[in-house]
């Protein structure tokens, strides 16, 4: 299924205030596709329960308690501001079953950049259906970094089946958990986004 197109901005932040976020005032000069807010103002781990699929909501797995540790990725640009946008987000679904140490120096040799997981949940907060089942996304802009080199997991999008430690209530609950960055998976994508203002 396409993802939609997303709305303006004025109305991605009246639909983030909806939600109940307290936000700064929308920038008159900004632009871009996808209205992001950054981490310093509202943590990403306080955004994903207010993601939903239907009258499921989002949660992050218990596995990664320490997501407010994963910044942006070496080489990635956030800007400095409570409020910016980027442009032209995508879910990278041809980038489906190859790992993301494979595919992020391809991602940036075609002059886009790494989606960070702020970035991925804010989309998905305008555009639920950006998580689709079989058809999810990893976000390799936002890394752990370790004492040496960065952590092997890398956050990801998707839909819950209800198994394990997410508990049956959760089945098909927008999802917010890990993948290593060597491995493949089928059924997700690796996101990237066109630049950032």
């Amino acid at each position: 299924m396409p993802v939609p197109a997303l709305p303006d901005l004025p109305a991605q932040h009246r639909r983030l205030t909806d939600l109940g976020l307290t936000l700064p005032a929308l920038p008159e000069d900004l632009g871009g596709d996808l209205l992001v807010v950054h981490p310093r103002l509202v943590s990403t781990a306080r955004l994903v329960p207010l993601l939903a699929l239907g009258d499921r909501r989002g949660f992050v797995v218990e596995d990664l308690t320490d997501l407010d540790e994963f910044g942006a990725a070496p080489g990635v640009q956030v800007p400095e501001a409570d409020l910016y946008a980027v442009d032209t987000p995508d879910r990278g679904d041809e980038h489906a079953d190859r790992s993301p140490d494979e595919v992020d120096p391809r991602i940036r040799a075609a002059g886009r950049d790494l989606m960070t997981v702020a970035e991925g949940v804010c989309w998905a907060l305008q555009s639920p259906e950006v998580i689709e089942r079989n058809h999810c996304f990893m976000t390799t802009g936002s890394r752990r970094p370790k004492a040496s080199g960065l952590d092997a997991r890398v956050p990801a999008l998707w839909i819950s089946n209800g198994t394990g430690r997410d508990g049956r209530d959760r089945k098909d609950a927008p999802k917010l958990g890990w993948c290593w960055a060597g491995n493949r998976h089928t059924w997700l994508g690796i996101a990237s986004v066109g630049g950032r203002s």
